[in-house]
């Protein structure tokens, strides 16, 4: 498809021309030139393979549009190519019930926990296929144990502890599974320095002082698998410790023997868990340097005798290396180290899947509980993942957990806290954005990780529509057999353009064909609407895929005539060539003008209420004093009630100001008396307008009456008796003015007499108040004169001195 873009856009530039790419949707986007490449498109567009589609300037890629397009198009869907994708299951095994303690022993390769087992896909582009996979623990479950152990002379104290692991181990795991095997294998460090002293006396005993150690190695195979509980004990006992000079030991040398030598170690196709021993550190990829080892670990078995002979030319595995080994054959690695080095080999266990860290005491005691733990966590945990996707193809998981919890994204490709029993499904969407360049079918698989079961998954892609199968190689309508005729047009063969591969790309002329684009010999090639292609005009396409140029110089278009209401032919009608053709009922260069009467009518069902014409739907009034959509409102006219109040009066009760000329100027209306107002007629029960009218004579007597207009005769309904006010009673209006004359004078005393006493019995209050607070004056009478006098001898005094 590309090609051939590139080919009309040179094309285009040879013409004199411009190829700008046009907007719209993605199928008209795409300028598709054959079904195949349509419907690689996305999952929306369709293929019009009908052999008439087209109309005149209408280029072969008009026929890839969405499906409501080319409906819309008038495409029959009989000829509207657009396959589905589709999911097969070929293999669909029901997951396994089956109970430890039951009779019947099944080998690992009859029981089943993962289902289905395969599947076929059938993609399309953009077309997601979505299917259920379920995954369930069957109970007893074997399990194969492979313990690795660092052999260097830090764990000396350890080995002894280990010693009597395979009956201890055994009897434990006999709790989990009836069909458990365990193995056993030791590590050093590769026999190169300056890792390990390459001393004659140091090959043979490492170690100084009195110790008696083994002869250093980089990794052997102590046991294979066995059920056999005490050979373990006894092989393990055999085993003597060694020795080597740098701190980190050269554990995944180890691993990865342990992980590719399959047939030595002898993994089944069960659960297998590798536990890795150690109170080190790790040497890696790069390490192997300061040896003089540059060749990088090939990830191959190089086991003679159970021992690794290659160590000293090939390099440490990577971290990397090692995921992908211990991935592809189903290994869970348990690593059983110190506390020194539990921070690194945390970080190492984030970096390798279905991985476990569990402390190791200094001496290894407590190294069944260990693995037990580890082993259950490793378990309760399911993580999917798949084989390499083939390019364009794209997956997604989300999972569906214990107790209803659903995860999406990376999450969604794992469940936790799962008991054996348990069952957890996923939902697992494929989807395929384009078309393989190689091969029409692929191959994936998708298995839990540590788990042997896997889903094949076989993936087939619609690359092409089925009615490409019955084309017509060297066709005659393809201009002299240029091309194929498939699927309502012609797929062009190498070198030919055109929409019937009528042009070779190497023989245009622009000055012979550009005379057969314009339009009365005029200077627009195409109207400038479109490209010249090969002396045919192909129109441009517009943003809305709805909106079409067309004819045979590109001159017409279905978007370009006159608006109403801002609608494109008001929305009565299409438009064709830049002209508007309307539907049956409207009429105007608009189709804005409608011939249908039925909204001019008026209450009394006249048109226009017999004031006016009815024009286009709308009523325009001929009497000026009328006006509304039916002519039916006056402004300035009285209203019914008022207009035809003195004719009822006067040939109702033969008053009113008309009594005299009633006979002459009343007459124009039957009327009608009824006895009471329930014989009025009712505005429910009529067919045509009433109206309810209540009145007012010079006696200030009320009269009813209705007015109506049926079948254009004016009908009056009148009540025969007047509804007139009754004359006052004087007797009780004197009685209860005086009475309340009377009422209002008590009251008024009654209050009187009311705040009197209150004023009185304050008055009191406040004289009592003062009498109890008086105080009297004890000082004498100013005008009080005592009636004794006193006198006294002025020369009583001076006696004694006389003496």
């Amino acid at each position: 498809m590309d090609l051939r873009l590139l080919l009309i856009a040179t094309l285009s530039v040879v013409l004199g021309g411009s190829w700008a790419q046009q907007e719209g949707s993605i199928c008209i986007k795409a300028n598709a030139q054959s079904c195949g490449e349509c419907i690689q498109v996305a999952e929306s567009c369709g293929w019009c393979a009908d052999e008439k589609f087209l109309t005149v300037g209408e280029s072969k890629s008009a026929r890839c549009d969405d499906l409501e397009s080319l409906k819309k198009r008038n495409c029959a869907v009989t000829k509207i190519e657009n396959p589905r994708g589709s999911i097969s299951i070929n293999e669909n095994k029901p997951v396994t019930n089956r109970k430890k303690d039951s009779a019947d022993k099944l080998n690992p390769g009859q029981i089943t926990q993962i289902q289905p087992q395969k599947l076929t896909l059938t993609l399309r582009t953009g077309e997601p296929q979505t299917f259920d996979l379920k995954f369930k623990r069957a109970e007893d479950y074997p399990i194969d144990l492979y313990y690795l152990m660092d052999l260097s002379f830090s764990m000396k104290d350890d080995l002894e502890n280990v010693k009597n692991l395979g009956t201890d181990l055994m009897a434990e795991m006999q709790k989990i599974t009836s069909d458990f095997k365990i193995g056993f294998g030791s590590f050093v460090e590769k026999t190169v320095m300056p890792y390990i002293s390459t001393t004659p006396a140091r090959l043979i005993n490492p170690c100084t002082g009195n110790q008696n150690c083994t002869s250093p190695f980089s990794y052997k195979n102590v046991l294979k698998l066995t059920d056999k509980g005490d050979e373990f004990n006894r092989l393990v006992s055999q085993q003597q410790i060694s020795g080597n000079l740098d701190s980190p030991e050269g554990g995944f040398d180890a691993i990865m023997q342990v992980a590719v030598c399959g047939e030595h170690i002898g993994w089944r196709d069960v659960t297998r868990l590798l536990v890795f021993s150690t109170d080190a550190g790790f040497h890696f990829a790069g390490d192997g340097k300061l040896g003089g080892i540059v060749l990088p670990n090939d990830g191959k078995c190089h086991l003679e005798n159970n021992m690794y002979t290659m160590s000293h030319y090939y390099d440490y595995p990577s971290i990397a290396h090692l995921v992908q080994k211990l991935s592809d054959n189903n290994i869970q690695t348990i690593f059983a180290v110190t506390e020194e080095f539990q921070p690194v080999y945390q970080e190492l266990k984030n970096l390798i899947p279905k991985s476990a860290v569990g402390t190791l005491s200094s001496n290894s005691s407590n190294v069944i509980k260990l693995i037990i733990d580890a082993y259950n966590s490793l378990s309760s945990e399911v993580i999917l993942e798949n084989t390499k996707l083939p390019e364009g193809v794209s997956i997604t998981y989300k999972s569906i957990c214990k107790n209803g919890v659903e995860a999406t994204g990376e999450n969604g490709r794992k469940c936790s806290n799962i008991s054996i029993g348990d069952e957890v499904s996923f939902k697992i969407s494929i989807d395929s954005q384009k078309c393989p360049s190689h091969s029409k079918n692929e191959t994936i698989k998708i298995r839990p990780l540590g788990f042997t079961e896997e889903v094949e998954i076989v993936l087939n892609f619609i690359c092409d529509c089925q009615c490409a199968k019955e084309g017509e190689p060297e066709s005659e309508k393809c201009h002299e057999g240029n091309g194929t005729f498939e699927c309502g047009a012609c797929k062009c063969n190498e070198g030919r353009i055109g929409r019937l591969c009528e042009c070779s790309k190497d023989e245009v002329r622009t000055e012979d064909l550009d005379a057969n684009c314009r339009k009365d010999n005029g200077t627009d090639i195409c109207s400038n609407n479109g490209d010249c292609v090969c002396g045919t005009c192909e129109c441009k396409k517009r943003e809305n895929p709805a909106e079409i140029y067309s004819g045979k110089y590109c001159e017409c278009d279905n978007f370009n005539c006159d608006r109403s209401n801002n609608k494109l032919c008001g929305g009565h009608g299409r438009c064709e060539c830049r002209k508007c053709i309307c539907d049956a009922n409207y009429t105007g260069s608009a189709c804005d003008c409608s011939l249908d009467t039925s909204t001019c009518l008026a209450k009394n069902g006249q048109i226009c209420n017999g004031r006016g014409t009815c024009e286009c739907g709308i009523c325009k009034c001929t009497d000026a004093k009328f006006q509304g959509p039916t002519c039916e409102i006056c402004p300035t006219c009285p209203g019914v009630c008022v207009e035809h109040k003195d004719c009822v009066q006067c040939r109702a009760f033969g008053a009113g100001e008309k009594k005299d000329t009633c006979q002459r100027d009343c007459d124009y209306f039957k009327m009608f008396k009824v006895k009471d107002r329930d014989g009025l007629p009712q505005p429910t029960d009529q067919s045509f307008p009433l109206t309810h009218c209540k009145q007012r004579d010079e006696n200030d007597c009320w009269f009813y009456y209705t007015y109506a207009i049926r079948n254009q005769t004016k009908e009056v309904f009148v009540v025969e008796q007047l509804e007139c006010p009754a004359g006052p009673d004087i007797i009780p209006i004197v009685a209860g003015v005086v009475a309340g004359i009377v009422l209002i004078g008590l009251a008024l005393l009654l209050i009187w007499k009311l705040l009197m006493i209150i004023h009185d019995r304050r008055e009191f209050a406040k004289f009592e108040k003062e009498k109890m607070n008086a105080k009297w004056d004890t000082q004498g009478n100013p005008i009080y004169k005592s009636p004794i006098n006193q006198f006294q001898n002025p020369s009583y005094g001076n006696k004694d001195a006389a003496l």
